[in-house]
């Protein structure tokens, strides 16, 4: 059985750690090349429950947006309908 003592989370530096030699730090020095890869979005709550999983929001927006594409194409190619011609009087 480990003692309670070991549980206790302590979170002060050493001694030993001189902070003072601790140069050129400098702060988010890699933050661009760690978030050039990643697309985090946040959903309601209530879309959370539609949506559990990655696969289910991912099925829906292709969804959407091959819906989306097709009604603009379809709009975008539509020929105008044909002019009647009127027939002249002699």
């Amino acid at each position: 059985m480990k003692k309670a003592a070991a549980k206790k989370n302590n979170d002060d530096l050493r001694a030993e750690y001189d902070l003072s030699q601790l140069k050129g730090g400098v702060r988010g020095k890699y933050y661009r090349e760690a978030t050039a890869g990643t697309n985090l979005v946040l959903i309601d709550p209530e879309l959370a429950n539609v949506f559990p999983d990655t696969e289910s929001v991912n099925r829906a927006l292709r969804l959407l947006v091959n819906t989306a594409e097709s009604a603009a194409s379809s709009t975008r190619h539509k020929r105008p309908a044909p002019k009647k011609r009127l027939k002249r009087s002699a």
